[in-house]
């Protein structure tokens, strides 16, 4: 049985409009500052085979800010992890390890879950 092609069709290739702007043009999201952040912390163990990861969400900025805190993250707790969907993912229980880290960075409406 012959597989079917999909198509990514949620892009447009072209548009007759002059006036007409891609969601991506307009998108710029603005990094709030550090002390207005409000990022939480908790433990998850859903869908990964019983392993826990500690989640750290709630970050409003652009995806490059997200990413190096990530990475800091990451690298404070020697372990490894991803960025998805807005949501820094750390493996292990690490949630009073990240949670001391975001206080003194200044990270200071910080909730743990």
């Amino acid at each position: 049985m012959p597989r079917k092609k999909l198509y990514n069709t949620s892009e447009i290739v072209y548009s007759t409009d002059p006036e007409f702007k891609t969601d991506k043009a307009t998108e710029q999201t603005v990094t709030l500052p550090i002390d207005e952040q409000t990022l939480k912390v908790r433990l998850d163990a859903k869908h990964r085979a019983g392993k826990s990861v500690t989640i750290i969400e709630g970050f409003i900025g652009a995806a490059s800010a997200l990413e190096d805190l990530g990475r800091q993250l990451k690298a404070y707790c020697a372990t490894g992890g991803a960025i998805k969907d807005g949501v820094i993912i750390v493996q292990g229980d690490n949630r009073e390890k990240i949670f001391q880290w975001l206080m003194k960075a200044g990270y200071k409406k910080t909730k743990r879950m």
